[in-house]
Order: C-alpha cells, then structure tokens, then sequence
C-alpha cells in the first residue's frame, strides 16, 4: 500500500500519468475484496448503513451527481471556486450579513447543500430576521444572486448598468453602497484565517452550524474589545450589565422581587 500511495503522486504530470492510473485501480481492487470480506465475516443486522457507504464510494464514477467525498464526513460538497490558485473547495457553503456603516456581523448562516447563490438569500435572510427582530430595507449583493429581486420584504440590490431614468443623487447612492458591500470580503478572509471558519473540527452539519456562529460571535467580540481597549472598566460594566439582563430574563421568577436593575449614564 505505501508503494500504491507514492505511485499516485504527481498524477498531473505529462510523463506520469500511467502510474498514479494503475495505483488507483490497484488500490480500488484491494478495498472492494476488504469491503465484501467484512460483508461476509459480519452479522447481516451490522453496519449496514457503513457497509453501504463503502460500497458508494467503490461504485461512483467522476461524472456521477451526489458523490462521497469524505468517509467521516458524507454531507461534504464540492464547491466550484473558478480561481486558478484553488479551482476546488470541499465543505460547504456560508452567508454573513453585515451592517453597512459599522460592520457588525448580525447573520451568519451555513448552508448544508451545494445551491446557487440566489438561494441562500431567503434562509439567511429567514435568520437576520429572526436574531435581529428588524426587517432590513435593501440588501447589497454581488453579480453572483442575479435572478432575486426581493426576499421577505427586503430588496435585494445588485450592481447593473447605471441607466439614463436614474438621477446623480441616486447613482452616487447606489455607488457608496456597492463600495461599502466590498467590505464585507476583507471580514470574509479575517473569519476563514484569524477565527478558524476554513476548516471546521467539529462533528457532522450540527458541529458546520456551531462553527460559523461560534467564529461570527468571536468576531462581533473581537471588534468590541478592540473598541473599548481604552477603557477596561466600561468593557466590563457593559458585560456584566449584559450578562445580568440575560439572566434575568432566563430566570425571572428567581431575581423579580430583587428589583436588580443598573443604568449606566455617560
């Protein structure tokens, strides 16, 4: 097996393309003869639902739909990226919403399957709704979400050509917003290195969706302790102000009659 695996290096290469090809049909051999071994050395009521993940993955071919790309990890997709660097992604795919002038993340969504980017418009959309309680005017999108002109009462902005019908005042609008949207690549990039959103070490789709809450949540913290660096003792009247209306409101009947109530005034 370890001659089969440096066999199947350098496959791109002109002059060595008939090893790797070999090593694959060899290494294919040995999996199937180990797969229908166990098959007939286990009990039939055993790792069946195993059993026939092996037996998928030893049956697709390349042009096959709905394909297994990881063993520990079946809902994996791969993702089409177009670059020349990095043409592939294998996982799944995020929508971040962000405000416009402050740049706070206030939706930040996984989606589980491998859709067209206008579709993952209405569950994100579903959720900003629901954390934040506001229905937002426009949302400023790329040319990627063309086809979707609004969604749950929000419209839904792409750039286009500017038109003769539209005033200065509103393509100077449209312009500001479309440059303010190109922010939100920059924090892409910040939670894919600095908050571990490229790679996900947790378990199954539930463990995809605690990532991408657990580093959108790190990065609304990150920016409000870079604010207040200044001042450690608002930082701290404000989180524990925070933390005592959460508990107030989880546990009501216990702190209502202590009429536990701070203002801060400044």
């Amino acid at each position: 097996m370890k001659k089969l695996l440096m066999d199947q290096r350098f496959r791109n290469h002109p002059k060595n393309k008939g090893n790797p090809r070999k090593a694959d049909k060899k290494v294919k051999t040995i999996a199937g003869r180990l797969v229908r071994e166990i098959e007939r050395k286990l009990p039939p009521s055993l790792y069946q639902d195993t059993l026939a993940l092996f037996k998928q993955v030893l049956a697709q071919k390349q042009t096959d739909t709905g394909k297994v790309y990881s063993l520990h990890e079946p809902h994996v997709q791969c993702i089409s990226k177009g670059k020349e660097h990095k043409k592939y992604e294998f996982g799944s795919k995020v929508s971040v919403i962000t405000t416009k002038n402050t740049g706070v993340i206030i939706g930040a969504i996984n989606i589980d399957k491998n859709v067209h980017d206008p579709k993952t418009l209405q569950p994100a959309i579903e959720q900003q709704q629901r954390l934040t309680g506001i229905m937002l005017k426009n949302n400023f999108v790329d040319r990627g979400y063309r086809g979707v002109k609004e969604i749950l009462g929000t419209k839904i902005i792409i750039p286009d050509s500017p038109g003769k019908e539209r005033t200065a005042y509103e393509k100077q609008k449209l312009r500001k917003g479309f440059k303010r949207r190109a922010a939100i690549e920059p924090k892409i990039g910040h939670l894919k290195q600095d908050h571990r959103l490229s790679r996900n070490f947790y378990k199954g789709i539930k463990g995809d969706n605690n990532n991408v809450m657990l580093a959108a949540a790190a990065m609304n913290f990150k920016r409000m302790m870079n604010k207040w660096s200044g001042h450690g003792g608002i930082f701290l009247f404000r989180f524990f102000q925070t933390l005592l209306h959460f508990i107030k409101a989880q546990y009501s009947q216990i702190f209502s009659p202590l009429h536990l109530n701070l203002v801060f005034k400044g």
